[in-house]
């Protein structure tokens, strides 16, 4: 016997395909969501760390900051320090040098010479004083000449003039400090007092 289908298996069919197209179609969209959903949250973690990473980062950068500007100020305070130590240090090497430049003038100063003034200023002497004579500044010259601590003596000016009722040279001097001569030398200035 033949079997005939009279029910509508055509419509039964499409709403069996369609039933199927919204379930996939609802498995699709429910995929999608939780794919862009577990996409999102990776990208936050990511994104919060990276954040977290950045904010350490300037974290530490602050402190670096803080570090060099400490380590500027100390290098300006060691500059300074190094400043004034050559200071102390010029003061200490030079304070010798006014006592044996007013030893070595006393002991090379002629009998009828007279200083009225002496102006240091560097390794530059500048003599100002009164002679009996032209013969004594020349004889000064000559023994600042011999001096192991002074050299090259220039007569500025040399001038007639009356002191107390008595005719004198006044005379403008000009010398050299050669600095310290060797140990002997000192040795020899201390055996001479």
């Amino acid at each position: 016997m033949i079997r005939i289908n009279l029910l509508p298996h055509r419509e039964e069919k499409r709403k069996a395909r369609q039933q199927q197209f919204a379930v996939l179609a609802g498995i699709t969209f429910v995929l999608g969501a939780l794919f862009v959903w577990t996409g999102h949250v990776v990208i936050t973690d990511k994104v919060d760390y990276q954040n977290s990473r950045n904010q350490f980062l300037n974290n530490q950068i602050a402190i670096l900051d803080k570090q060099i500007e400490e380590i500027r100020q100390i290098k300006s305070k060691t500059q300074e320090l190094l400043v004034r130590k050559g200071v102390v240090e010029t003061l200490q090497t030079s304070r010798t040098e006014v006592v044996l430049l007013l030893d070595q003038l006393v002991r090379l100063l002629p009998d009828g010479v007279y200083l009225q003034s002496v102006k240091q200023e560097g390794y530059k002497v500048n003599l100002v004083g009164y002679a009996q004579s032209n013969a004594w500044v020349s004889t000064l010259m000559r023994n600042l000449e011999s001096s192991p601590w002074l050299e090259d003596p220039l007569l500025i000016e040399i001038k007639a003039v009356t002191v107390n009722e008595g005719r004198l040279n006044e005379f403008n001097l000009d010398i050299k400090l050669t600095g310290a001569p060797d140990n002997d030398d000192t040795m020899l200035l201390a055996d001479n007092t």
